[in-house]
């Protein structure tokens, strides 16, 4: 979580999207990482768990990651949890919830990630509150910059 929590910061700090990082792990190493690049990559596809399963299947040269953990800044959204279902990532760890960045004006669907696995049926291990307290001094810090915008 802390290298999700390392690129997330590195995303707000370039100014490239909101302040969400993702990182994906096998056999206790990083395969792939990614932060929000929607603002930068203009294109509203490029979060983090995307861009951090994009990375990883490029490494892996298969777009199959069983045996791997994901870690999120933020309970992924509908998109990214379908992602994450079709990649067949075993866990996914999250540290805040889809209502904490409703909150701060994300155009959230307020679907959880449970629901999503229930209806489904989805076999993803979702692990919620995962190192909560540092994520959600991540999204205070992105809410204090000057640049802070919502989606």
């Amino acid at each position: 979580m802390r290298r999700a929590l390392r690129e997330a910061y590195k995303g707000i700090r370039g100014g490239e999207g909101g302040p969400f990082g993702a990182a994906i792990v096998k056999d206790g190493v990083v395969i792939g990482a990614g932060h929000n690049r929607v603002l930068k990559g203009r294109n509203p596809t490029l979060h983090a768990e995307v861009c951090a399963i994009d990375a990883a299947t490029r490494r892996l040269k298969t777009h199959l990651l069983e045996g791997c953990e994901i870690y999120s800044t933020t309970e992924p959204c509908v998109m990214c949890f379908a992602a994450i279902n079709w990649a067949k990532i075993d866990t996914v760890y999250f540290g805040t919830a889809v209502p904490d960045v409703k909150r701060l004006g994300f155009n959230e669907l307020t679907i959880s990630n449970r629901t999503l696995k229930r209806l489904g049926r989805s076999p993803v291990r979702i692990v919620p509150v995962f190192l909560r307290g540092e994520c959600l001094k991540l999204l205070k810090t992105w809410k204090a910059l000057p640049s802070a915008r919502t989606y």
